[in-house]
């Protein structure tokens, strides 16, 4: 196999797991309203509780991340794990 071809495996992965992500997210986000699908949206955020801030003088850069992992969003991976093998 060209090593060409496995980069565009790897990318295609990568994009495939981040559409799960964010997919997952906001159903998560979404059934965070109904009874019996709120269990979709527990999950736990981690990551900067404030922004850092280099300030050089005439340029300020603000560093920031935030990730929160719930329920839908686990599930959303590994639905694109499997849609990924299958392809």
């Amino acid at each position: 196999m060209s090593r060409g071809a496995l980069g565009k495996n790897n990318w295609a992965l990568f994009l495939m797991l981040l559409a799960g992500i964010m997919l997952g997210g906001f159903i998560g986000n979404a059934a965070a309203g109904v009874s019996g699908l709120s269990w979709l949206n527990y999950g736990q955020s981690f990551g900067f509780a404030s922004p850092i801030v280099l300030d050089l003088g005439i340029l300020v850069i603000t560093f920031g991340l935030s990730i929160k992992i719930t329920i839908a969003s686990i599930i959303g991976v590994l639905i694109a794990i499997i849609i990924y093998r299958l392809i």
